[in-house]
């Protein structure tokens, strides 16, 4: 009889415990479950951008110019991602505008803000660096990353400031950008010369010889602060015979005082009053102000040309168009 109520009692402990593991079992895991943490499902570049509304128009022009599908391939990809406001700024005013453009301009223009690489913003170092893109000729772009800044990431690319860097997808990573960028079409003096404002600059360029042209049609980088035509007349020379008339000494004094030699200058590097040496040898001085970029040379008796048309890219380095002919 005691061995029976002993066995009962047993089992009884037995399966009181039981039935305790088994709830504390199925309370943990249901706790568990209510406490987990759904992660984000990794997207590509395409689906990045098609879930941002800042990138309507960077959408809509990978798709027409084909080149979405791409970007949702396994890379790895770096995009400088141009907003919707950027698009504005270039003239593309809607997705209208977009479906509007030739595919293969939009194809050239995309493939230059895209990598076949991935690279961080940890990796664009102090100073500036080449970095081909996916644009097979004249495709180089010039990263670069301010010695100091006083807010931003500090980072560029050519003309194009980094708004916000290493947007990460399943397949790269994408760098938001403030430009659309658009390719060089040639060297310095090409643009010149297919420039209607800039066709007194090309008359004073062959007339300084081959010294001036060689240097602003060659592969050595150069910036140059060009003068447009009205800047040219305001400065005494009407038209092309009066350049035609000048001497050649002065004129290739003052032509070589508006180019910085072994640099391109994009404006998102330039830092106000900082003062340039030239090729010509005397230096300019640098305004950069929230209304806008100025450039003033020694002579012109602290009166500041306004840079008017930043930051056209050639293939030899980087055009500003200014107002006032700088003056030694």
């Amino acid at each position: 009889m005691i061995a029976t109520l002993r066995n009962t009692r047993f089992q009884t402990i037995s399966l009181l415990l039981t039935s305790l593991f088994v709830f504390i079992l199925t309370f943990t895991a249901c706790k568990n479950k209510a406490n987990e943490i759904a992660l984000p499902v990794p997207r590509t570049i395409p689906e990045l951008l098609n879930s941002n509304s800042k990138f309507t128009l960077l959408s809509a022009a990978l798709n027409r110019a084909g080149l979405a599908t791409t970007l949702a391939g396994t890379g790895p990809f770096t995009l400088f991602a141009p907003t919707d406001d950027a698009f504005r700024a270039a003239g593309y005013a809607d997705a209208a505008a977009i479906n509007a453009a030739p595919t293969a301009t939009l194809a050239s223009i995309l493939q230059y803000h895209l990598l076949n690489s991935s690279v961080g913003g940890s990796a664009i170092t102090t100073g500036q660096s080449a970095q081909a893109t996916a644009l097979a000729t004249n495709g180089t772009v010039y990263l670069s990353k301010a010695a100091s800044t006083s807010g931003g990431t500090g980072l560029s690319i050519n003309e194009g400031r980094v708004l916000q860097a290493d947007v990460l997808a399943s397949n790269g990573v994408v760098h938001i950008i403030d430009r659309v960028l658009m390719p060089p079409t040639g060297n310095i003096l090409a643009i010149a010369q297919a420039d209607t404002s800039l066709s007194l600059l090309a008359a004073a360029a062959l007339r300084g010889g081959a010294q001036v042209t060689s240097a602003l049609g060659g592969t050595t980088p150069l910036t140059v602060f060009a003068p447009t035509n009205s800047a040219f007349r305001a400065a005494g020379f009407a038209n092309a015979a009066a350049i035609n008339a000048a001497p050649i000494a002065t004129l290739t004094n003052i032509l070589t005082y508006h180019v910085i030699p072994g640099v391109r200058a994009y404006s998102p590097t330039l830092v106000n009053g900082a003062t340039i040496p030239t090729f010509q040898t005397g230096t300019v001085t640098v305004g950069v102000s929230s209304t806008g970029l100025t450039v003033t040379g020694k002579g012109n008796g602290g009166t500041a040309s306004k840079i008017t048309t930043p930051d056209i890219s050639a293939t030899n380095g980087v055009i500003h168009k200014i107002d006032r002919v700088l003056m030694p």
